[in-house]
């Protein structure tokens, strides 16, 4: 038998967890001594406390590891509790890692402070284009709000267009406006170049628009879009400097895009006047 201070050190736990965990019934000691209280437990019990360790850093609470080892859950509900914290794990896990993607680019951003290479930003006049587009609302102009929109937007837009019969003849466009209803809302364009005439592209949500032309500043951004923020800067820190004034959002032309997104390419045109 092992004193409660022997037990939780082969267990790598505190003799105040295992105090607890007997208090509310979820391991209790083999057996206590009458004389001096004190908790006494067998080699055998290491077995649950793993067990309970274990179904705790997945995250279940107390009272669902207590039911799960003492088969008040079955076989199937079991297996749907853990498909589903198998779930809130992954999305817990991606929403990390983008997360620490938005902290590498400001970093990124604070690290090119000071530097601005000129011949980065060009001013040119960008032609009218069509482009055939799906449309939806982001809650803010923030990475983490506009790439689940942008994303399943493109997504879904290709297969329409393959449906409708159109077929792109020029590079991906996103283009973002503040949302009628205000409060940071963006509405989020995600569209292709495109031949067709302008209207509803057939029996879909898509339409065809007819962009007109603009004058901009434009610069190339290499790699994910996740990523943009320095380039953004470098953009703005130009314009300030040079005696222009943005007039609305950047275009997002997507010049290259293979499937590895660090490889990506994308002109940022961001609408601009004199200052």
């Amino acid at each position: 038998m092992f004193t409660i201070g022997d037990f939780a050190r082969y267990g790598r736990v505190s003799p105040r967890m295992l105090r607890h965990y007997d208090a509310i019934g979820l391991l209790t000691p083999d057996r206590t001594d009458p004389a001096t209280g004190y908790r006494l437990y067998g080699a055998a019990q290491l077995a649950r406390l793993n067990r309970i360790i274990a179904l705790k850093d997945l995250g279940f609470t107390l009272q669902q590891v207590g039911a799960v080892l003492d088969e008040r859950v079955g076989p199937e509900e079991l297996r749907g509790m853990l498909r589903l914290r198998r779930a809130e794990l992954a999305e817990a896990v991606a929403a990390a890692s983008a997360r620490l993607t938005r902290v590498e680019a400001r970093l990124r951003s604070i690290e090119s402070e000071g530097h601005m290479p000129a011949d980065d930003v060009v001013i040119k006049t960008v032609p009218a284009v069509r482009v055939a587009e799906l449309t939806g609302t982001a809650a803010s102009f923030q990475p983490q709000d506009i790439g689940p929109v942008i994303g399943p937007l493109y997504e879904r837009l290709l297969p329409l267009l393959e449906g409708a019969g159109l077929r792109p003849t020029g590079p991906g466009i996103a283009r973002y406006e503040d949302a009628p209803e205000g409060g940071g809302a963006i509405v989020v364009h995600a569209g292709v170049t495109v031949s067709a005439p302008v209207g509803p592209a057939g029996d879909t949500e898509v339409r065809v628009v007819e962009l007109p032309p603009f004058e901009a500043a434009t610069i190339v951004h290499r790699g994910a879009m996740d990523d943009v923020l320095s380039t953004t800067h470098t953009l703005a820190r130009w314009l300030d400097a040079n005696g222009y004034r943005s007039t609305g959002y950047s275009r997002e032309v997507n010049l290259e895009c293979p499937a590895d997104q660090e490889s990506w390419v994308t002109e940022l045109q961001e609408p601009v006047a004199k200052a």
